[in-house]
């Protein structure tokens, strides 16, 4: 008997290349395409009750809707997080959503990267090198070991980032609804007060939007620092960028932006970007932007496909209602 069929969304190329290797070996048939899930799309899903999804762009409720009326139970979308849909009205129109886990390592890495950038002043060291200016910044960088780092979310990656700062000496704060390591726990306002870094890995929804906001910020550390590869609405960006402005901070690293949509992964050399918090961040001198991209590596890439395809067969075992 044939496996489910699956149609996958807005899919890459190596990713297409993983995703019909390890189909082959699960028995399971596939629509592949590199468009985005869409109403003018849904009907690609005609037949199969399961799809696959990215998480560049937010997928609306017409959307759920129309994939719902093509016949799709169970949504995968290959992202830890899934705020750019709506689960509940997902739910409320017969679809199941489910997120997949992939390798912390990735965004882990990328965090202490970002750290390491935004210490050392990386990146006016980089701009002035550029154009051969070799002089050293007016103002030197700090060492990890010397600073006291506060992890908002202690999940998988916020371990992750914790283990890898053992290494460099640093003293660690912690703050989470649960406890689950052996991190020394503080109350948020005490770890934004007393850190010289903070670092945001929780995920996304009411409670936590803006969780780092303009109260919270001004009273960070003078020449404290933000790294944030979370989810951009985790602070308020605009209460950030009046901090920067004012000289009251160290600098920050983002990963991530409120309304990225529309503007990372997508090529805006000859065209205009919408955004004037994004372009206040990149005049300042002590702030590094990159485009959503933490997550990027083979490995994590290899874990989603694999998830999101296990995610599917786990839900059709279940339900056994496949056509």
């Amino acid at each position: 008997m044939p496996g489910p069929g699956i149609t996958v969304y807005g899919c890459e190329p190596d990713e297409a290349v993983l995703f019909r290797e390890l189909a082959a070996r699960f028995g399971v048939t596939l629509t592949v395409t590199e468009d985005a899930v869409s109403e003018a799309t849904a009907g690609l899903a005609s037949g199969n009750r399961c799809v696959s999804v990215g998480h560049k762009a937010r997928i609306t409720d017409n959307t759920l809707l129309a994939l719902s009326r093509a016949g799709v139970r169970y949504l995968s979308t290959r992202s830890i997080g899934c705020n750019h849909l709506d689960g509940t009205y997902a739910e409320s129109v017969g679809i199941t959503v489910e997120t997949v886990s992939y390798s912390p390592d990735s965004v882990a890495d990328y965090t202490l990267m970002l750290m390491l950038m935004a210490v050392r002043g990386a990146r006016s060291t980089l701009r002035r090198a550029d154009v051969h200016d070799y002089r050293l910044n007016e103002t030197r960088g700090k060492e990890l070991r010397d600073l006291t780092v506060g992890i908002i979310g202690t999940g998988r990656i916020g371990a992750a980032v914790m283990a890898r700062l053992r290494g460099f000496g640093s003293q660690v704060l912690a703050y989470d609804t649960r406890h689950e390591t052996s991190a020394d726990y503080v109350p948020l306002d005490d770890l934004v007060r007393r850190s010289d870094v903070v670092t945001l890995h929780t995920p996304l929804n009411a409670d936590t939007h803006h969780l780092l906001g303009r109260e919270r910020i001004e009273g960070m550390k003078r020449g404290a620092y933000v790294v944030n590869t979370g989810r951009g609405a985790l602070l308020d960006t605009e209460a950030l960028v009046a901090a920067l402005e004012r000289g009251g901070l160290g600098g920050a690293a983002l990963d991530v932006l409120e309304g990225e949509d529309g503007i990372f992964y997508e090529d805006h050399r000859d065209k205009p970007v919408e955004s004037g918090v994004l372009t206040r961040l990149r005049n300042l001198p002590n702030v590094v932007i990159s485009p959503h991209t933490a997550y990027y590596t083979d490995h994590a890439l290899r874990d989603t496909v694999e998830n999101s395809l296990v995610n599917c067969l786990n839900f059709a075992s279940r339900k056994q209602h496949w056509i």
